[in-house]
């Protein structure tokens, strides 16, 4: 007999992707029992959308956040299992299938969660460099999870409902499905991450997006909920390896302040040049659809800043290699997907960065401070080797090379964030902490 399962899925003004995400639920290999999509409040068309489906629609009257929507979805569901989806996500066509298999075979699972695939669906470089971030730390993760995913997370109604759901403390999407999961394994429930029951991410990150979710929305109220909890599992982004590389990029930012005070900055230069070169692709690709005229101002600026500087302290070699750079990326830009030689442009690029950062390294002065900061990106380099192979195996060197700086910042600004929390958690006062439990669920009747 097969398990009835639900699924919900929360929508606020996801017009641009809901349409996707619904057509890959009813394409599958298997339907679900039914679908519940949750109009958040959405200003645009999203709930016209949803109701072109054989779905039922829900409404929160007004923008009430994703914690509240899914309780809502959940509590209006009729299965044994609930399936919660992102609007943005496109679930591939055997997600139902294993999910109900999973649960049917093991009366002990609580809840399961799957991953991001490795073919995010924004082509743009840093969506795509977010979204295989999340993609790497999903398939790298333990078996036995110790908290929940709602992006693809499924559990049984029951268990969903005895625990009082999501905190509705959080109005806007942050760390509400995490929250539940240390409260699912406090109790003594079971969740297990499935790597093979797979959505693809649809979503397109801009960089103050990107930051701004990861400090406030995910970081400062992640570092409250481990102190509540006192629990830091050694999973997904908390794994011991990216604790360190948090600690080793502080050092890192220490030594290049102690290294710009000693040398009156100029010992930087190459340092500059070598992140810029390593950049250049992700400011190509930005300035290509988005506000070209702008950004490649930007973009010419700073290559005439450093090259100045590099000139002014008779770094010669630095300068070809920074001024033909972004020339030669945006021609490849331009061709790389249009079919025209594009093994030789990816050979290019490649040997010409691999060329550029031999040049830029050569005149790294002879300064100890210098050699420990190589010493320290060589470690992070080693420490986060496979997360770079599984990005070069997947997008290739290039698109390795330039995401490097980014997940330097990744740990840089995840330190800062669990240095905020730690201050917001011990100076707040006891009832405005992140609680224990979760507050009921909502009591309101759905309005269809």
């Amino acid at each position: 007999m097969l398990i009835a399962l639900s699924v919900v899925i929360p929508a606020y003004n996801a017009a641009s992707h809901l349409k996707r995400c619904l057509n890959a639920v009813f394409a599958g290999s298997e339907a679900p029992s039914e679908v519940i999509v949750i109009d958040d409040g959405s200003s645009d068309n999203t709930r016209e959308i949803a109701a072109a489906f054989p779905v039922t629609v829900l409404c929160t009257e007004g923008r009430r956040g994703p914690a509240f929507a899914r309780n809502l979805g959940a509590q209006a569901a009729r299965g044994e299992v609930v399936l919660f989806l992102d609007s943005d996500v496109c679930a591939r066509r055997d997600v139902i299938e294993r999910i109900r298999e999973r649960f049917e075979n093991d009366p002990g699972l609580h809840a399961l969660m799957g991953s991001y695939d490795s073919t995010p669906g924004c082509p743009e470089f840093l969506s795509q460099y977010r979204n295989l971030l999340h993609a790497y730390v999903h398939q790298t993760g333990t078996e036995r999870a110790s908290t929940f995913w709602s992006g693809c997370g499924a559990i049984r109604r029951e268990v969903f409902l005895q625990h009082s759901g999501f905190s509705e403390k959080f109005g806007r999407p942050a760390i509400e499905d995490i929250e539940l999961g240390y409260r699912l394994t406090r109790a003594g429930c079971r969740i297990e991450l499935d790597r093979d029951i797979q959505v693809t991410h649809l979503k397109r990150w801009t960089f103050w997006g990107l930051v701004k979710t990861d400090i406030f929305d995910r970081g400062i109220p992640w570092t409250e909920l481990i102190l509540r909890d006192r629990f830091m599992p050694n999973d997904l982004n908390l794994h011991l390896s990216q604790r360190v590389s948090v600690a080793l990029v502080f050092i890192l930012v220490a030594l290049s302040f102690a290294v710009a005070i000693s040398g009156d900055g100029y010992p930087l230069i190459p340092l500059f040049a070598i992140v810029f070169v390593l950049l250049a692709r992700w400011w190509v690709e930005f300035a290509t659809p988005h506000r070209p005229r702008t950004v490649s101002a930007v973009l010419i600026t700073t290559v005439g800043l450093i090259a100045f500087l590099a000139w002014r302290h008779q770094m010669y070699g630095i300068i070809a290699p920074l001024t033909l750079s972004p020339a030669l990326l945006f021609h490849r830009h331009r061709y790389a997907y249009s079919g025209r030689w594009p093994k030789l442009l990816r050979w290019l690029a490649i040997s010409y960065t691999c060329c550029s950062l031999g040049a830029a390294a050569l005149y790294l002065p002879a300064n100890p401070l210098i050699f420990i900061c190589c010493g320290i990106l060589a470690l992070l380099g080693l420490m986060n080797s496979q997360f770079y192979l599984f990005l070069a195996g997947t997008r290739g060197v290039p698109f390795m090379l330039a995401a490097i700086p980014f997940h330097l910042l990744y740990h840089f600004y995840n330190g800062l964030s669990f240095i905020a929390g730690t201050v917001r958690y011990y100076s707040s006062n006891p009832g405005e902490r992140i609680r224990s439990s979760a507050p009921p669920a909502p009591t309101q009747q759905p309005s269809r």
